[in-house]
């Protein structure tokens, strides 16, 4: 029987109320956008009151596609180095995401990094907090959710070449989900997240990797980003470009112990 995974942390970092999140969706997603075609997007996937803004104005650009290569960071240590869902649901207050089993089953015969496992997924939150987002422009989303524990940059950046070989040809978008700089001044976040954004505005994972690691940014999907670029680069990548950045102390008002938030789309 498929595996239905019930919302972890709604009411928690985002409203788990139907009503009161669309309303938080209608209210920050600007509809005037023109929605284009992109490979990539960079999304936050803090609590909504802090990382909402730049997360919503971000997806604003994007038309969504029926398809989502999820990545995110594995915060819980549970489950495979490279963690793939591949078959079931997941719940959450808007309605039900499936996942893109076909898609899915693809991936992990791409790569024998992949694994297909559940653990990683049972109380991650940084793919969830991205579907609210994805589902509230396309209600017929389907997602292939990848969970990484790892930090072997040569099985990422495999990885991302089998993400890109399975994707080739087909209408699908990469979301990598990342918070930037965590627990640290707004001016000293600000000054290292300028750094790292600029690797990946050079649409260049080896520079990020040594940016990450040469002023120890605290940069938690690193990890998503680097096999993010690496896909995006075999699909034709040619530039990617910042949105919106901000911190923890724009919404909390105390600037001494923020996190820093950027919202970018690769195309």
């Amino acid at each position: 029987m498929p595996a239905v995974r019930p919302p972890r942390v709604a009411g928690q970092f985002y409203p788990a109320n139907k009503k009161t999140l669309h309303s938080f969706l209608k209210e920050h997603i600007p509809s005037h956008r023109q929605k284009k075609k992109v490979i990539g997007v960079i999304m936050p996937h803090a609590g909504y009151i802090y990382s909402g803004t730049t997360a919503a104005v971000t997806i604003a650009h994007v038309d969504v596609p029926d398809s989502v290569v999820l990545l995110g960071p594995n915060h819980t240590g549970a489950g495979e180095a490279f963690s793939l869902m591949s078959c079931g649901t997941w719940q959450m207050p808007l309605g039900d995401v499936a996942i893109n089993e076909q898609l899915a089953s693809e991936l992990i015969e791409s790569s024998s990094y992949i694994k297909a496992d559940t653990a990683a997924h049972r109380l991650e939150h940084s793919l969830e907090v991205e579907l609210p987002f994805l589902y509230f422009l396309n209600n017929n989303v389907t997602i292939v959710p990848l969970t990484i524990g790892s930090h072997n940059l040569e099985h990422c950046r495999a990885v991302g070449n089998a993400i890109a070989q399975c994707l080739r040809g087909k209408n699908v978008l990469i979301v990598a989900s990342s918070d930037m700089t965590h627990y640290e001044s707004h001016q000293a976040a600000e000054k290292k997240d300028k750094e790292a954004i600029s690797a990946i505005q050079q649409l260049d994972e080896d520079a990020l990797a040594e940016t990450v690691s040469r002023l120890n940014i605290s940069m938690c999907g690193f990890i998503p980003v680097y096999i993010l670029l690496v896909a995006a680069k075999a699909l034709g990548a040619t530039t990617a470009q910042l949105i919106d950045y901000r911190t923890s102390g724009e919404a909390s008002g105390d600037f001494d112990q923020v996190v820093g938030y950027a919202g970018m789309i690769i195309e």
